[in-house]
C-alpha cells in the first residue's frame, strides 16, 4: 500500500476520533447487535450454539451503518470547498478513494472486532463451531466493502450529506432484497437463482454459513472494485470540469475504461457461474463438502448412477431457498463420480408425459404446499423429490427425508437435514442393499471359503444324517455363481485330535452332547473365512436346506462392505385391544409396542426385525440384536441372547434397573427383569439400584402442585430434572468412533453401570456423568421444588461421575455353562427322563446323608461355551432414553437435547457391524449444536457481561480519542 493511501487513511481516521461520528457509529452498531443477539433473537431460548443472530441482521444493519458512515466523505469536501484543493495536490486520485475505503473499512472492522465477546460466550456455553463463526466475519467485512464502494460513489455526486445517505441507503437495500426470499418466492426457482446470484444478501449467507466459495469473493470484490472505479471517474469530471483546457479526451477514455470494467464484472460472474467446486469449507466437520466415505462408495460404482431432481420452478418460498444448494451439492456428485453419475434436473409440472411417467413407474407424485401470503391463501402443487436409480433398483427421497422443520421465536424454520447423509445413504441402498450372492461374491476384493466341520453322517442321529449332504449340495451351488470367489471344504474332525484342540482354541468349536451322559458327541460347525475376519457359524434347528441356504448366505452378506444389514428389535410386546365384557360398553384400548419411532427411523437404513425370542434362537440373518425394555425373560430368551453372543454376534442393550410408566398421578419406577440384569452381571456389566442424579441435566414437564388459598392447584412445569443427566463432551470416551457426530446424549432415568470384565473381555466406559452426580435409591422420582429449590431433590456431599454406557468386545462364557439348556428341557424320551428323575434321587438321598455333595451333569446338549474373539456387547444404563416416549420430547421446539438420543444408538449399530462409512458421514452433524444447562441467573450474567464488556471498550475509544484530542491541540 502506497504511502498516500496511509496518509489518507490517517487523515481520514483521525477526523472519525477527533469528532462524535467514530464514536456513536460505534455505540449505536455494538448496542444494536447485542439487543438484536441476546432480546430479540432470544439467544437462550434458541438454545443452539451458535451465532447466527449476530450474523442474520448484518446485512440490513451494515446498510445504515455504512450510508451514514459514507455520507460525508466526499460531499463535506464539496461543501467545504476542500475537495478541489485536494485534487490540486501531487495525489493521484485513486490513491486518495482508496485512502477513504480504507478508513471506513478500519471502522468497521474495529466494530465487528468489540463483538468478539459474543462468540466467546457461545463458545464457553456450548460446543461452538468456529467455521461459521470466521466465515460470518468475513461475509461481514466483505459486504461492508461493496456498500462503503457505493457509499463513497454516491456521495462523490452530491454536497447534501442527506441526499447521499438516502440514495446510498436506497441502493444497498435495492442491491439486498434483490435476492431476498420475499422477493424471489414470486418467480420460479430458475429465475429466482438468478437473483439470489445478483442480491448481495444471499451471498452473505453463502459465505455466513462458513464456506468461502470463489464465486463469492469474485462478487464482491468485482462489485467493490468497479464502484471504487466509479468513484474515482467521478472525482476525475470534477477535476475536468475545474480544468477545461485538458480536454475531453482523458475523461473519455475513463469511461470506456469504467464500461470495459462493468461489462468484466458481469462476464466474470457469469463465467464463475458454473465453477462449484473452488471452495473451502471451514466448517469442523465438512458439513457442506462431500466427504471421503460417499467418495469410496462412489468409486465402487460398476454401472450407471442416476439421479434425477425433480423440483417445480413454482414452490413453497421455505423451499426455494434450499433448492441452489441441493443443486450444487448433487453436481458435486456428478463431477466426484468421474462419469459414473448421471444427474438431471427437471420440472414435471411443466412436462405431463414425464410427470405420468414418474407417477406410475416410481409413484412420486406432487406435495400440496399450503402458501399463505398477505391478502391470499392458496395450495401450490409442488414436486421436492430426489429419484436415484441404479440398475434396476431404485430410492426416492421425498419432502420429509430432505428437511427438518423447527419453531424458532414463533416462526417455522425450514432446513436441509443432512444432505450428503440422506443421498449416500440411498445411494449405498440402491447399489448395494439388494444384490444378488453372485453380484456380491463377484464384487468381493478378496476370495470367500466355506469350512464345514461336520461329523460323518454314520455317527450323527437319524434326524441329522442328511445334513452334511445338504450344505455340501448348497455350498457346491454357490461356489460354481461365485466365478471362482467362493470354495468350500468339509473335513470331519473325529479322527484328528490335534485338530479337534486347534478348533477348540481358536474358535471355541468344541463337540456337542446329543444324549444325556455326553457319550454322543458330534461337531456340526460352519467356518466361513472371508480374508479379513472368520466367522463360527453352529447348525442348529431344523437345518433344513432353506435354512442351511440362509445361514451361508446371511455369512456373505454380513461380510460385503455395505450390504444392507439387518436389526433384530427385542422389546415388550404391545396389547390388543380388549373387547368389552357387556354389549354396549367401549372396548378397552390395548397398549402398542414401544420404540416405534426408533424402528421407523432404522427402517430407513436397516432391516429391522422385531423378535420375540420364544423359540429360544435369534435368527441367523440378524447383524445386531437390541434389548430394549424386554418383559420378563424366560429361559429360553435368556438363551437366544446368550447363544447369539456366543456365536460372535453384536448386542445393544438399552436398560436401567428401572423403567419408567407415567401416569395421571405422576411418574412410577417399574423394576427391569431380573433375569436380564442377571445375564448382564454375568458378561462382566452390572446394573446398580438406584438412579444417577446429575446437576447437569436437562429439562422434563413434570407435574407441581401449588397451593392458591385453600386450593391446589396441578400444572405442568419444565423443570430441571436432575434424573435426565445432559452428557457433554466432556463426559465422553474421547475418541470412540460411536460417539461420531454427537453434541450430548440426553440419558434419561439411567443407573450407574459398574465393570466387571472377564478374562478374554476388553470393556471400556463410553459415557460419563459430570463430577457432581450422586446415585439416589429412592423410587420417589417427581420433584419437591417446595423442600429442595435448588434441583428439586436432596443432595448428598458425596458425589462423583458414574459410568452410565459401556462397550466390551472379545471372548465371552455362556450364562449356560452351568445350566440346564432350555430347549432340551422337554425333549428327552419318556425312557431318558424316567432314567433321569431315579438317578436325581438317588442323587438326592445321597446328599441327605451329608456325604461329598453329588450334582447330576447338566444337560448341555448343543450349545457353544465360549463367545469368538469378535462378539461386542453394549449396555447403556437407560431403557428409556430411545424411547417412544422420549422421542415426543425431541420432537417439540425445546427438545433439541433429546435429539441424539437415536443417533447414538445408529452409531452403536455402525461400530458392532464395523462399517464407518455412514458414520464418517453423520459426523459432520445432522444435529443442532446445544448449550450447556445453565439457571436464569447465570444468563443474565452472560447477557450483562457482554453489555459492560462493550461499554468498557466505548470508554477506552473515547478515553483515546480524549487523549489525542488533549496531544493535537498545543501543536495546533
Amino acid at each position: 500500500m502506497s504511502g498516500s493511501i496511509l496518509t489518507t487513511a490517517r487523515k481520514e481516521l483521525r477526523a472519525y476520533f477527533l469528532s462524535p461520528v467514530a464514536l456513536i457509529f460505534l455505540a449505536v452498531f455494538l448496542a444494536a447487535t447485542l439487543f438484536i443477539f441476546f432480546t430479540h433473537s432470544r439467544f437462550f431460548a434458541r438454545n443452539l450454539a451458535d451465532v447466527r443472530p449476530l450474523f442474520d441482521w448484518l446485512p440490513l444493519l451494515l446498510i445504515f451503518l455504512v450510508s451514514a458512515l459514507t455520507m460525508r466523505q466526499w460531499s463535506e469536501e464539496q461543501k467545504m470547498g476542500t475537495l478541489e484543493l485536494l485534487l490540486t495536490l501531487p495525489l493521484r486520485t485513486r490513491d486518495l478513494v482508496l485512502g477513504k475505503f480504507t478508513a471506513g473499512m478500519a471502522l468497521v472492522a474495529l466494530a465487528l472486532l468489540l463483538t468478539l465477546p459474543l462468540p466467546i460466550t457461545v463458545a464457553l456455553l456450548g460446543d461452538l463451531d468456529w467455521g461459521p463463526v470466521i466465515g460470518g466475519y468475513a461475509a461481514a467485512l466483505l459486504l461492508a466493502s461493496t456498500y462503503m464502494a457505493i457509499g463513497l460513489c454516491v456521495s462523490a455526486r452530491t454536497d447534501n450529506q442527506i441526499v447521499a445517505l438516502l440514495v446510498t441507503g436506497i441502493l444497498g437495500a435495492l442491491l439486498y432484497l434483490v435476492g431476498a426470499d420475499a422477493i424471489v418466492g414470486f418467480f420460479g426457482h430458475e429465475i429466482a437463482e438468478i437473483l439470489r446470484q445478483i442480491g448481495s444478501g444471499s451471498r452473505f449467507a453463502s459465505v455466513s454459513r462458513g464456506v468461502l466459495d470463489l464465486r463469492d469473493l469474485a462478487y464482491y470484490a468485482s462489485l467493490t472494485g468497479f464502484f471504487l472505479t466509479l468513484n474515482v471517474y467521478f472525482l476525475e469530471a470534477k477535476r475536468a470540469e475545474k480544468q477545461p483546457k485538458a480536454g475531453g479526451a482523458p475523461l473519455r477514455r475513463r469511461l470506456i475504461g469504467v464500461t470495459l470494467i462493468g461489462l468484466n464484472v458481469i462476464a466474470l460472474n457469469l463465467w464463475l457461474a458454473g465453477v462449484t467446486r473452488a471452495r473451502v469449507d471451514l466448517t469442523e466437520g465438512g458439513e457442506y463438502s462431500v466427504s471421503a466415505a460417499t467418495q469410496t462408495i462412489l468409486d465402487e460404482l460398476d454401472e450407471p448412477l442416476t439421479i434425477d431432481a425433480f423440483f417445480s420452478e413454482k414452490t413453497h418460498p421455505k423451499l426455494a431457498p434450499l433448492i441452489p444448494r441441493i443443486r450444487d451439492f448433487l453436481t458435486e456428485y456428478q463431477v466426484r463420480g468421474a462419469g459414473r453419475v448421471q444427474v438431471r434436473f427437471a420440472d414435471p409440472n411443466t412436462d405431463k408425459d414425464l410427470q405420468e411417467e414418474i407417477g406410475e413407474q416410481y409413484d412420486i407424485k406432487s406435495i400440496p404446499l399450503h402458501v399463505e401470503g398477505r391478502d391470499e391463501e392458496s395450495v401450490i402443487n409442488a414436486y421436492f423429490h430426489i429419484l436415484i436409480r441404479y440398475g434396476g433398483e431404485y430410492q426416492i427421497l421425498k419432502f420429509g427425508d430432505l428437511i427438518e422443520i423447527q419453531v424458532e421465536q414463533n416462526d417455522i424454520v425450514v432446513r436441509l437435514r443432512n444432505l450428503e447423509y440422506d443421498i449416500t445413504r440411498a445411494i449405498k441402498k440402491t447399489t448395494q442393499g439388494f444384490q444378488s450372492i453372485p453380484a456380491l461374491l463377484a464384487r468381493a476384493e478378496r476370495p470367500f471359503k466355506l469350512t464345514a466341520y461336520i461329523s460323518s453322517a454314520d455317527k450323527l442321529p437319524e434326524q441329522l444324517k442328511e445334513v452334511p449332504s445338504r450344505v455340501n449340495k448348497v455350498a457346491e451351488e454357490i461356489a460354481e455363481e461365485s466365478g471362482g470367489k467362493f470354495s468350500f471344504e468339509m473335513i470331519d474332525p473325529d479322527a484328528d485330535r490335534a485338530l479337534q484342540a486347534e478348533l477348540a482354541q481358536k474358535y471355541g468349536m468344541r463337540p456337542v452332547s446329543l444324549d444325556l451322559f455326553g457319550e454322543q458327541q458330534v461337531y456340526l460347525y460352519l467356518l466361513f473365512d472371508n480374508g479379513a475376519q472368520k466367522e463360527r457359524l453352529f447348525l442348529q434347528g431344523e437345518m433344513t436346506e432353506a435354512s442351511v441356504r440362509e445361514a451361508i448366505e446371511a455369512s456373505v452378506k454380513r461380510s460385503a462392505p455395505g450390504f444392507l444389514k439387518t436389526i433384530g428389535l427385542f422389546s415388550a410386546e404391545g396389547t390388543p385391544p380388549q373387547q368389552p365384557q357387556f354389549p354396549g360398553m367401549p372396548a378397552q384400548p390395548g397398549t402398542p409396542a414401544d420404540f416405534r419411532a426408533l424402528e421407523q427411523q432404522l427402517a430407513e437404513t436397516f432391516t429391522v426385525k422385531r423378535l420375540n425370542l420364544k423359540d429360544g434362537v435369534v435368527p441367523s440373518d440378524v447383524d445386531v440384536l437390541i434389548i430394549a425394555k424386554p418383559d420378563d425373560l424366560d429361559d429360553k430368551q435368556q438363551l437366544a441372547i446368550d447363544q447369539y453372543l456366543m456365536r460372535g454376534g453384536a448386542v445393544i442393550a438399552l436398560t436401567g434397573y428401572y423403567t419408567v410408566r407415567p401416569d395421571r398421578q405422576g411418574l412410577k419406577p417399574q423394576a427391569t427383569p431380573h433375569e436380564l440384569i442377571e445375564l448382564l452381571a454375568h458378561y462382566g456389566v452390572r446394573v446398580e439400584p438406584g438412579f444417577v442424579m446429575d446437576p447437569v441435566n436437562t429439562r422434563f414437564p413434570v407435574p407441581v402442585q401449588e397451593r392458591r388459598g385453600n386450593f391446589v392447584l396441578e400444572r405442568i412445569k419444565m423443570m430441571a430434572y436432575p434424573l435426565f443427566p445432559d452428557i457433554r463432551k466432556a463426559g465422553f470416551k474421547e475418541g470412540h468412533v460411536a460417539l461420531a457426530g454427537l453434541q450430548n446424549v440426553a440419558l434419561t432415568w439411567a443407573s450407574a453401570l459398574k465393570l466387571e470384565a472377564p478374562q478374554g473381555v476388553n470393556a471400556e466406559v463410553l459415557l460419563r456423568t459430570s463430577e457432581g452426580s450422586w446415585v439416589r435409591t429412592s423410587e420417589e422420582m417427581n420433584p419437591d421444588p417446595n423442600r429442595y429449590p435448588e434441583m428439586g431433590f436432596e443432595a448428598p456431599k458425596a458425589r462423583g461421575a458414574e459410568a452410565v454406557a459401556v462397550a466390551a468386545h472379545g471372548t465371552f462364557t455362556s450364562y449356560f455353562n452351568d445350566k440346564d439348556n432350555p430347549l432340551e428341557a422337554d425333549q428327552g424320551s419318556a425312557e431318558e427322563q424316567g432314567q433321569r428323575a431315579g438317578l436325581q434321587a438317588q442323587a438326592d438321598i445321597f446328599n441327605a446323608f451329608g456325604g461329598a455333595r453329588f450334582e447330576l451333569p447338566k444337560r448341555k446338549g448343543q450349545l457353544l461355551t465360549a463367545s469368538t474373539p469378535d462378539a461386542r456387547l453394549v449396555v447403556i444404563g437407560s431403557g428409556e432414553f430411545a424411547s417412544d416416549l422420549i422421542t415426543q420430547l425431541a420432537m417439540q421446539p425445546s427438545g433439541a437435547l433429546f435429539r441424539s438420543n437415536p443417533l447414538l444408538v445408529r452409531n452403536l449399530i455402525d461400530w458392532s457391524l464395523e462399517d464407518t462409512d455412514l458414520l464418517q458421514i453423520r459426523s459432520a452433524g445432522a444435529f443442532a449444536r446445544t448449550l450447556k444447562p445453565t439457571e436464569a441467573a447465570e444468563r443474565r450474567e452472560y447477557e450483562w457481561s457482554n453489555y459492560a464488556l462493550t461499554l468498557i471498550a466505548l470508554l477506552a475509544v473515547l478515553g483515546l480519542a480524549v487523549l489525542r484530542r488533549r496531544m493535537i491541540r498545543p501543536l495546533v
